[in-house]
């Protein structure tokens, strides 16, 4: 029976470890990707679904084991594939299958209890803010990178220059002409304009 309890232990360990990312993953989207708000009661939603979620999942693997139990009693020939069971895997199987009902109901329980869901949130926006943080802490690292800090600078700011001056200054060129051409077009309708409103003025 042990063992049967160290099996579900560990499972929903993997299983919370999932829904916590599944719930850092949203977070990410929704106040960043999106620019919307932090709303816990909103967040704690989605990870009493995803909990839903997982423990379904965990059932639908304990009845395709149950099946699969069911299907080798009684057999006793030799196995032609990894998952071609026998009636000397019975045993196992029914384990499997308990253990899956017993992460099921695990997730369940976790997915009733206020306080907990609101820990897996609180743990899942720490992990958020902390990948936000470490790639604002890389950028910076590489905006502020110097020829002493970074033994590439010198082939790095190559690059870089290359493509300012390929790039940049090409789009910044093209621009330029648009404008001077508009300018051009502005410049020559408006004596025009100017000559046509001063004989309709000048008619007796």
């Amino acid at each position: 029976m042990g063992r049967t309890k160290d099996a579900i232990a560990e499972g929903l360990s993997i299983a919370t470890a999932a829904a916590r990312l599944a719930v850092r993953n949203r977070i990410l989207v929704e106040t960043i990707a999106r620019g919307g708000h932090f709303d816990q009661a909103v967040f704690a939603a989605f990870a009493r679904d995803t909990l839903h979620a997982l423990a379904d999942e965990q059932d639908q693997a304990a009845d395709r084991v149950t099946q699969q139990r069911k299907r080798a009693w009684g057999r006793f020939s030799d196995s032609s594939g990894t998952h071609d069971y026998r009636d000397r895997d019975t045993r196992n199987l029914r384990r499997r299958a308990r253990q899956s009902r017993g992460v099921a109901k695990e997730l369940r329980d976790f997915a009733d209890d206020p306080f907990r869901v609101e820990q897996l949130v609180a743990g899942a926006r720490v992990a958020a803010w902390g990948d936000v943080e470490a790639n604002l802490s890389k950028r910076l690292d590489v905006e502020g990178m110097t020829e002493d800090a970074d033994p590439d600078y010198a082939t790095m700011r190559r690059a870089r220059m290359d493509a300012l001056r390929m790039v940049d200054l090409a789009r910044l060129a093209s621009q330029a002409k648009k404008r001077a051409k508009a300018q051009a077009t502005a410049d020559v309708d408006g004596p025009t304009a100017s000559k046509g409103d001063t004989k309709k003025s000048s008619a007796p």
